[in-house]
């Protein structure tokens, strides 16, 4: 007979040559995979790490297609980045999220079209009304039934939430690769990137054998948005609105008629505000891009200044340029903070010094703080290096890639 540390290999080996689950091979092939005699685990991950109950594999696994199941719910959880883009939703309710997790993994898993591969084990969370959801739709959604109280929430009837027993918890520990109580910005950086890594080579296998990635997946791997013509048609659209009529020039078409109109008079956008995150992820190199991007726009619509804000967990400081400056604003910008990240910090600082601004550019790698804050109503774009999954307070997001 086969021992449970081989029928966790065995797992990996079937969806690993399958064409419908090879794309997740690197990810599997992450951290480390074992089998552990405490009776009270089903199955754990800290997003990296994998961790599966012997006596959970023995009594309730009964078939190799559920020990399919649970390798692959675990590895789900690791290949959609849930314990480091979704923290926040954890801190706020821990059973809710969890169950949020375990919906949109077990919803893939569900829906595979080989069901003889993998199945889940009694006890999985599942309902087929969150199918093609994300995390956050998925846990917002619960929160409105009911489930924001603290206890969370079972499954709506029609839904299977246990196969005939209760809800089993698998562990998701959003915290089990920190080194000193809390995941640091920075390592949460390194596992990030590691993921994605494995994620895009088994993207080029799953587009070589045909596979139709679930939207969970396809939403972490989309195609790079062009951000410079984002940002050129974000600040351009700052500048609508400010045209006004003048009698001090007719309209030259309607002049024939022996009909006098104002003509439109396009006036200058009038103060950009670029906040640029000093965290230590961005180099020099992003930002010369940026920077040198931001000039020729500056050129075209001519704001009356650029007002810099240099920031970390506070503003250090602030630069000006004037129209006269624009062109060398790529070597005339000093940056001052490198600490922690809190991009609330920017905006009160807008507040505080009654600043007033066309639009609003925020130029960051996405890792701030958890719910964060942004109470100005100038237009917002922000271009963020790293953290796809990030959704910003307010405003419109774009990729700086």
């Amino acid at each position: 007979m086969l021992t449970q540390e081989d029928r966790v290999k065995k797992a990996h080996i079937m969806m690993m040559k399958h064409p419908e689950t090879a794309f997740y091979s690197g990810v599997m092939m992450m951290g480390e995979t074992s089998v552990i005699d405490d009776n009270s685990v089903t199955a754990y991950t800290d997003g990296v790490n994998k961790r599966y109950g012997r006596h959970f594999l023995e009594t309730i696994c009964t078939e190799q297609a559920e020990v399919n199941g649970l390798v692959l719910h675990e590895n789900l959880h690791i290949a959609l980045r849930q314990m480091i883009h979704n923290r926040d939703l954890f801190l706020e309710n821990r059973k809710l999220a969890n169950m949020a997790a375990d919906f949109v993994v077990n919803d893939i898993i569900t829906n595979l079209k080989d069901k003889a591969l993998a199945k889940l084990p009694e006890g999985g969370c599942y309902d087929p009304k969150y199918h093609n959801m994300n995390m956050r739709e998925v846990y917002r959604l619960l929160k409105e039934e009911g489930g924001g109280g603290g206890e969370g929430n079972e499954p709506s009837e029609g839904g299977n939430g246990s196969g005939g027993g209760e809800y089993q918890f698998d562990e998701h520990d959003f915290n089990g690769q920190a080194e000193d109580g809390e995941l640091s910005q920075e390592k949460a950086k390194e596992i990030d990137a590691a993921i994605d890594r494995a994620l895009r080579e088994g993207a080029l296998l799953a587009g070589r054998l045909g596979i139709d990635l679930p939207r969970a997946i396809t939403e972490i791997l989309d195609p790079v948005v062009d951000w410079r013509r984002e940002l050129a048609d974000f600040v351009t659209a700052s500048c609508r609105g400010n045209d006004e009529y003048t009698w001090r020039k007719f309209n030259r078409r309607q002049i024939a008629n022996d009909i006098y109109l104002p003509t439109v008079e396009d006036e200058t956008i009038g103060e950009v505000i670029v906040g640029i995150d000093t965290s230590g992820s961005i180099g020099e190199e992003e930002l010369n891009e940026f920077a040198s991007e931001l000039v020729s726009i500056a050129e075209a619509v001519q704001p009356e200044r650029i007002r810099v804000l240099w920031w970390d967990t506070k503003v250090h400081g602030e630069q000006i340029f004037e129209p006269a400056d624009f062109q060398a604003i790529a070597s005339l910008l000093k940056p001052q903070g490198g600490g922690g990240t809190r991009v609330s910090c920017v905006a009160e600082y807008i507040n505080k010094k009654q600043l007033k601004a066309d639009c609003v550019l925020v130029f960051t790698d996405g890792y701030v703080e958890n719910s964060p804050t942004w109470s100005i109503t100038s237009p917002t774009l922000w271009l963020v290096t790293l953290a796809k999954d990030w959704v910003p307070p307010a405003g419109k997001k774009v990729m700086f890639n």
